[in-house]
């Protein structure tokens, strides 16, 4: 008789809490704070759309630990959102995570770990195929190259995974630690912190086309959609940290280690985030020179592509400063994609289990791992890095990601009616107040993306509603 392979339960409290926080930390950080001063000006508005990032994530978390403890299998938000709503919704879900979620994010991590280690190399910007406006580049290659390579080392166990995982959280947290200490204690010799503080809440819109900069004064109303609009950057910096219950079949004690690591993992990547920002605003000046090839001079708003992290640390060490950061996020990047793989995989067993996905990716290879979804998921994902579209990807799958988390969380009011009785090791800390909240706040945020960002939410929405059609076809098929 065949042995029955299952999921050994071989991640503790402190590799969750790593992987949490590893996955939500990618190139974000040290990108969007330029974007962000951009669309809204002030220094205040900045650090309260973080703030309320932080917030907003430690709230999901708090309720999400709710439905790790009452369901504490592998698949995670897939499995939560098919007890609330039934197999449709699960579906949408799971099509949505493969299609553009978890793999166009994979890819565009992968992305930017090539692109910066084209910063050492530079030949990996060079094209190797151009036709018309597609082309395929070096780095493009050694993105693909290196989802191979994480994807090879999670299919030798979860505990291959878990340790690699560990290791570059732990190097990146470091290192974004003496980013944060050498900035403040640099920063804070000049004046720079209180002339960015000086006008904090004076809101504006900039924009630049040809060399030609356009500044809006924003009033009123026009701040709070502004601020709703450009949150949408800082919140795919702190996203992922869901990823941590689709491998909930292999942590020890998980109705107690999942909500904890969500919990500690959120709280951490909060606060690292938070005093980044302060550095950022302690280094460089808010309103820059848009014409100016200094990276000082270019300020915040105005960073070299948007390279705001690069920018700071040639503050700190000079010249060295951008070979340094280029390091950290070649790190960083790699770290997190290796989170973001091991997981994704168990969410596609989860949906083969029912018969949702293809046959094969619910199997476990001889680590007991689902080697088939994993490579799966590799494929798609590499075949998003030759597109050359992640970066709208991204915009469609965070929306997207942010419909279904406000389900996800309203799916504890539903299971607490429709389940009074099933144990639950943990009560979503605050509830009902702190979930509603939760609801109410992203809502408005997804409505108001809807309003100023039409094209790209909708195309996100369209990506979802895809799914049904793709649903009726598979459950006709199985009739």
């Amino acid at each position: 008789m065949e042995e029955k392979k299952e999921f050994k339960k071989e991640i503790g409290l402190l590799n969750a809490t790593s992987l949490v926080a590893g996955s939500m930390i990618g190139s974000g950080i040290f990108i969007v704070t330029s974007i962000m001063a951009r669309d809204i000006g002030g220094a205040g508005w900045i650090l309260l759309a973080w703030i309320l990032t932080g917030f907003l994530t430690l709230a999901a978390a708090l309720s999400y630990g709710e439905l790790a403890g009452m369901m504490p299998t592998a698949g995670g938000q897939y499995v939560y959102i098919q007890r609330a709503y039934g197999k449709m919704m699960s579906f949408l879900y799971g099509w949505t995570v493969f299609a553009v979620v978890q793999t166009g994010v994979i890819a565009a991590v992968a992305v930017a770990f090539a692109k910066y280690t084209a910063v050492f190399f530079p030949v990996l910007s060079e094209s190797l195929i151009e036709i018309g406006s597609f082309k395929i580049q070096y780095q493009q290659l050694l993105a693909i190259v290196s989802i191979v390579v994480l994807t090879f080392i999670n299919n030798r166990g979860v505990k291959t995974g878990k340790n690699l995982q560990f290791v570059f959280t732990a190097a990146k947290i470091f290192a974004l630690f003496a980013l944060i200490v050498f900035g403040l204690y640099v920063g804070l010799q000049s004046n720079t912190l209180s002339e960015n503080f000086t006008n904090m809440w004076s809101a504006s819109h900039v924009t630049v086309k040809d060399g030609i900069k356009t500044t809006e004064v924003l009033t009123g109303f026009a701040i709070i959609g502004m601020l709703g609009f450009t949150i949408i950057n800082s919140l795919f910096s702190s996203d992922a940290w869901n990823n941590i219950t689709f491998i909930a079949g292999e942590i020890k004690e998980p109705q107690k280690n999942i909500p904890k690591s969500l919990i500690l993992g959120t709280l951490i990547v909060t606060i690292v985030y938070l005093l980044a920002n302060l550095a950022y605003f302690a280094l460089l000046p808010l309103n820059g020179n848009h014409m100016s090839s200094d990276l000082m001079e270019q300020g915040i708003k105005f960073a070299n592509e948007d390279r705001i992290g690069a920018s700071a640390a040639s503050v700190i060490f000079g010249n060295a400063g951008v070979f340094i950061m280029a390091a950290l996020i070649m790190v960083s990047t790699f770290g997190c994609n290796s989170g973001l793989i091991l997981a994704g995989g168990r969410l596609f067993y989860a949906m083969s289990k029912d018969g949702l996905f293809f046959k094969s990716a619910g199997e476990l290879n001889k680590n007991n791992v689902p080697e088939k979804a994993l490579w799966l998921q590799c494929i798609w994902a590499s075949v998003l890095c030759l597109s050359g579209k992640y970066g709208d990807l991204l915009t469609y799958a965070t929306f997207a990601n942010l419909l279904f988390y406000i389900l996800t969380i309203y799916g504890i009011f539903i299971l607490r009616k429709k389940e009074p009785d099933t144990p639950r090791p943990y009560k979503a800390l605050g509830y009902p107040v702190v979930p509603s909240i939760y609801i109410i706040l992203v809502a408005l945020i997804c409505i108001d993306l809807l309003i100023y960002d039409t094209s790209n939410t909708g195309l996100g929405l369209l990506i979802v509603l895809l799914g049904i059609p793709i649903f009726n076809y598979m459950q006709k098929k199985a009739a």
